[in-house]
């Protein structure tokens, strides 16, 4: 996305410089290019890498990084940030008149960090226009087997990947029975073990090579194709390339397993959306409560979740709407109509719903749904105080709203 900043960092202490690294990886507007030890050796690293950003961090010698500011002013093209342990109004005014572009003291927080490159974007030519979109992450989990969070997952993908606005990546994280590459009639190259495991030497175009790309546009990162291959994807292997597909996509899905493993766990962690699938059936409604009562433990989790009903209808057995709603105490997002055979075909054409069935009310309800997670429509809807049914008109989606519990 070119709408990412590419920021390389020299900072003699390895201490500071590990947290300010793990705090890059958590901003979606900027990805990590290069990192430098040495301020002797940043500029052959700033000439090589050639990033937006150039940080530097004033150590115990301000006076050698102050140096290395003047010299990336008259050599290269990027901005530089510094960042200093100390509030002394003359070193601030030196490193601004060196050419820094922002300046911020330690411990660097994220909401400054945020602020300041955003600033250095606007003057980089992006202006309210072009202000930085950023990632909308969202993680699909299933309260059980077989409720259809993979259908809805790649459904939603495809859907999303439809506008050409956006770019959307979709990662199998089922690591051992994973089959959205069956959903896409996909036969992948590579799969998330070859990235996590080559991740530090791919850039935003290595890294679209490495997915599959389907023919409505998503790119597709499976599961593993060897059962033995599992363990070589860990979490923290999986976190830097969260970072990677962040940076460089508009829209991020996670397809969780069912085992809610570290690695779901983490995914969970850094999604915007976490979006639990389940029947209206006894045993499923029994798992979101417990899912949701863990959740609630977790701060970072427990505003994200969206439940979401998938084949209304399929039983009239099953326990109704309003008593589900009871039952778990929670609010519906959404429900999805039943039509096993619409979703079937599909599958095993390849093809998303909208290009299998595209009038029918399944599809509408996916459509609707999806519109709900773009991200861009709630931020915009969040900013003008709009509601639902105003986005969904714009979207072009309000006639589908009966698909939508509020």
């Amino acid at each position: 996305m070119s709408n990412v900043l590419r920021l390389a960092i020299a900072d003699p202490h390895a201490d500071s410089r590990e947290l300010i690294k793990s705090l890059l990886l958590e901003i979606d507007l900027v990805w990590l290019e290069a990192e430098c030890s040495r301020y002797e050796s940043f500029g052959d690293v700033i000439e090589k890498t050639v990033p937006d950003v150039a940080m530097v961090v004033l150590g115990q010698d301000p006076e050698a990084g102050i140096s290395l500011v003047e010299k990336l002013r008259d050599t290269s093209s990027a901005s530089v940030l510094v960042v200093g342990g100390s509030t002394d109004g003359t070193l601030i005014l030196r490193a601004m008149r060196a050419g820094a572009k922002e300046f911020l003291t330690q411990p660097v927080l994220a909401e400054e960090l945020i602020e300041a490159l955003e600033r250095i974007t606007n003057a980089r030519g992006g202006g309210p226009k072009g202000k930085t979109r950023g990632c909308t992450s969202i993680a699909v989990a299933g309260a059980s087997g077989g409720v259809g969070s993979t259908s809805l997952a790649v459904n939603i993908g495809c859907t999303l990947a439809a506008d050409p606005a956006n770019s959307v990546a979709f990662v199998d994280l089922d690591m051992a029975v994973g089959d959205a590459d069956v959903f896409l009639d996909a036969i992948p190259d590579y799969t998330l073990v070859d990235v996590a495991e080559n991740v530090s030497r791919l850039d935003f175009s290595l890294l679209k090579k490495s997915m599959t790309k389907h023919s409505s546009g998503l790119y597709l990162l499976p599961r593993p194709a060897n059962l033995q291959d599992v363990p070589l994807v860990s979490p923290e292997a999986l976190r830097r390339v969260v970072g990677l597909l962040k940076a460089t996509f508009s829209h991020l899905i996670f397809d969780l397993s069912k085992s809610y493993s570290g690695i779901d766990v983490m995914a969970m962690r850094e999604a915007k959306y976490i979006m639990l699938v389940t029947h209206l059936d006894l045993p499923c409604l029994r798992n979101v409560v417990r899912l949701m009562t863990s959740f609630d433990e977790v701060e970072i989790m427990k505003d994200k979740v969206k439940i979401v009903i998938n084949r209304l209808g399929l039983d009239s057995d099953h326990i109704g709407l309003k008593k589900a709603q009871e039952t778990i105490n929670s609010a519906i997002h959404a429900k999805i109509p039943n039509d096993y055979r619409s979703m079937a075909e599909a599958r095993n054409n390849g093809v998303p719903l909208t290009a299998q069935a595209p009038k029918a009310a399944i599809t509408q309800a996916v459509t609707a749904l999806a519109a709900t997670l773009d991200g861009t429509h709630e931020d915009n809807h969040e900013a003008a105080g709009e509601t639902i049914e105003e986005v969904s008109d714009k979207s072009g989606v309000s006639k589908w709203l009966p698909f939508l519990v509020k």
